[in-house]
């Protein structure tokens, strides 16, 4: 696979300025008549662009497509306060934002624009398709699409304690945020046991391996409550565009049912993967076939569509 150095964009979701990458696709099997393929890319819970996003984009690229990586509002490079606070309502706004940037990049064919989303944004993905015809293809990732489903999985896998003390935190932080005071915040990952968004055996490991320079471990402690608010699943109804779910069997984090679900509503592709919620990315066991299954779906539906386009 050929490398490409990304260039730095920017982009104005709603009066703030957005931090980008711009990977230029390194190949021309999916060139057509009004240009090249792009791939729109978000990270999921408190991710930054920087932390695990490159080697995707990198491979896609490789494929033929460009790819525009981008930070939400508050978090990485971009700007927007109040920092590391996640609104779903936002990142989804500033998909759309970054959508109308990629749909202007040189080279770039603005009817074929793919979303791309990973976790959390594996479900923005699907929000954002929901009711459009300007989006060529959807690819979800091990995506969270049900906040009250994902409540539910965790009191599986964490003690009541632990649960108890995260909502604590969160409403103190609604409260301080309707008083006019500055959010509380807690760690985005820790260890079991500690008070954190996600507190899983391995999953404070597997999150700093994928940790980028921008990336600060911290988040609005009300993020619990937030994610209570996703209802992707709902959308995925209203999503006409070709998708690909990708499905870890063993995620602990963002349940496979739902997805599966969710997957159904979308009528999509669905590959499953016998892994936990981080065995996706780059230097875990199923990246590769993740990365390959993703650029086969993209590189046969995109073709279909630009001989549809041509017909």
């Amino acid at each position: 696979m050929t490398l490409t150095t990304p260039r730095d964009l920017t982009f104005d979701s709603h009066g703030t300025s957005c931090a980008a990458w711009h990977f230029p696709a390194t190949g021309y099997a999916l060139e057509g008549p009004g240009g090249r393929p792009v791939v729109v890319m978000a990270h999921g819970l408190g991710g930054t662009k920087d932390s695990g996003l490159a080697p995707f984009a990198e491979a896609l690229a490789g494929a033929g497509l460009d790819v525009l990586a981008f930070d939400y509002r508050g978090f990485g490079a971009s700007e927007g306060d109040p920092r590391q606070q996640v609104s779903v309502t936002r990142q989804q706004e500033d998909y759309r934002a970054a959508m109308a940037l990629a749909a202007t990049l040189p080279g770039v064919d603005p009817a074929r624009v793919v979303l791309w989303g990973v976790s959390l944004a594996g479900g923005h993905v699907l929000s954002v398709a929901a009711g459009r015809d300007d989006v060529a293809a959807v690819v979800s990732l091990t995506p969270l699409v049900d906040g009250l489903a994902a409540g539910r999985h965790a009191l599986a896998s964490h003690k009541p304690s632990a649960m108890a003390r995260s909502t604590a935190a969160g409403v103190a932080s609604r409260v301080a945020g309707l008083r006019g005071r500055p959010a509380r915040t807690m760690p985005v990952v820790g260890r079991p046991g500690e008070t954190a968004a996600l507190t899983l055996d391995g999953c404070y490991e597997d999150y700093l391996a994928i940790a980028g320079p921008t990336w600060r471990n911290e988040v609005d402690a009300a993020v619990g409550l937030e994610l209570g608010s996703v209802r992707a699943t709902r959308d995925a109804k209203q999503v006409t565009c070709p998708a690909l779910f990708q499905i870890a069997d063993l995620d602990r984090s963002a349940p496979p049912h739902a997805a599966a679900k969710a997957a159904f509503a979308a009528r999509a592709v669905v590959r499953h993967y016998p892994a936990d919620h981080f065995d996706v990315w780059p230097g875990k066991p199923w990246h590769e076939a993740v990365v390959r299954h993703q650029v086969a779906f993209l590189a046969r539906t995109l073709r279909t569509a630009q001989v549809g386009a041509d017909a």
